[in-house]
């Protein structure tokens, strides 16, 4: 009884181990969804070169998200000039609240480029459970992804730039 019960323990500790590692390594899947503006964005196309590319997956409603996506926004500048990153925010707002989201970002200022996946059609392609979740891409594949925000996740991710660009 027992020995099952440990097996069926580290069976789930490995697949848990596995899917958090999924995502590294991975290719940008190609979805075709609209920015703000209302322009068509392959997504394919994101992180292709050297420059690194953070994709931040959020909501209007996700008080974390907003957090996190200030907290970026307060680091942009400086980490864009250091270390030539490019963030990308998607929103997953319903068709209901899509509308919601370029007032939401003129008032907070937001001068990264915002995409709207209503459909979630690139939250599914990029398995993504919860908002808010990160991902680093750099050509062309995913070299971080990080689920939740707490304060002080950014000096990680300040790290990790650090790190794929060779800068200080």
């Amino acid at each position: 009884m027992v020995k099952s019960i440990l097996s069926v323990v580290l069976a789930l500790m490995f697949t848990v181990s596995m899917q958090a590692q999924e995502g590294q390594g991975a290719q940008i899947p190609s979805v075709k969804i609209k920015n703000v503006s209302g322009a068509l964005v392959n997504t394919a196309e994101f992180g292709t070169t050297e420059k690194p590319v953070i994709i931040s997956f959020w909501a209007t409603w996700c008080k974390p998200c907003i957090q996190e996506l200030q907290t970026y926004h307060a680091l942009y500048p400086e980490w864009q000039e250091k270390y030539g990153v490019s963030l990308v925010a998607v929103s997953i707002d319903d068709a209901r609240n899509a509308s919601k989201v370029a007032p939401f970002i003129k008032s907070r200022t937001w001068t990264y480029d915002v995409l709207l996946d209503i459909n979630q059609e690139f939250k599914r392609a990029m398995n993504v459970n919860n908002v808010p979740h990160t991902f680093v891409v750099q050509n062309g594949k995913v070299v971080f992804s990080h689920s939740a925000y707490s304060s002080g996740d950014e000096e990680e991710l300040e790290e990790l730039l650090k790190k794929l660009t060779g800068k200080q």
